[in-house]
């Protein structure tokens, strides 16, 4: 099977994501982790958001088989609902969460970004939803594709931080690579949209005229009546 760009940015997506299992949710499976300390006030809250998150993060990538799509179209319909129920427990949940930990000392601004996050992902999504009920089916991609690239921001963000080390610089770097990663999920979620038309501008390079083929329009003489 020919190795296409799509399969190597979904290769690139799961090795971040197990990054960031392993560095920033391995918590998950130790249950004398001191982050559990710090998530027990709102762990309710965090059970569906983590759950619902999965759902979105594992079902995403098998909507962009063509061959899944073509063969069971039915299967592809079932996990494009499962994707947009996954978004409406994941959005909000993670805005309140962050709402919550303002209690905990975190700073509102924190919140803000959350509530964007929250509106950026489910307002995809939801035009992605649209479209694909009015069958207009590009339009669906397109908007599915930027919804993809949303909720993303939740993996490449803590993937940079963890790489990094920004992680440990203060709220300040914590934030402003989360706005970085928000604003770059729209630019690359249109890149990844238009990207045969961005390879073909690069490829293909204007006619040139043979030289003997260099000639000077001659003025057009009307003969009087």
């Amino acid at each position: 099977m020919k190795l296409k760009a799509k399969h190597v940015v979904f290769l690139l997506i799961a090795l971040a994501t197990l990054y960031v299992l392993n560095h920033n949710e391995r918590f998950v499976i130790e249950a004398d982790n001191p982050a559990w300390q710090r998530y027990e006030p709102f762990k309710w809250v965090l059970l569906p958001h983590a759950l619902f998150g999965s759902i979105v993060l594992l079902s995403a990538p098998f909507q962009f088989s063509d061959r899944l799509r073509q063969r069971f179209p039915k299967v592809h319909r079932i996990m494009g609902r499962l994707y947009v129920l996954g978004v409406l427990v994941l959005a909000p949940t993670g805005a309140y969460i962050q709402y919550f930990q303002e209690r905990l000392g975190a700073p509102r601004s924190f919140t803000v970004l959350g509530v964007v996050d929250a509106v950026l992902l489910m307002g995809t999504t939801a035009l992605a939803l649209l479209f694909a009920v009015r069958r207009k089916i590009n339009l669906h991609r397109q908007w599915a594709i930027r919804s993809y690239a949303v909720a993303l921001v939740f993996i490449f963000a803590r993937f940079f931080l963890g790489v990094t080390g920004a992680e440990t610089l203060g709220v300040e770097m914590v934030q402003a690579v989360i706005w970085s990663c928000l604003v770059f999920s729209v630019v690359i979620g249109d890149v990844a949209i238009h990207w045969r038309e961005i390879c073909a501008a690069f490829s293909k390079s204007p006619k040139l005229i043979p030289s003997g083929e260099h000639r000077i329009p001659q003025p057009v003489v009307r003969r009087a009546a």
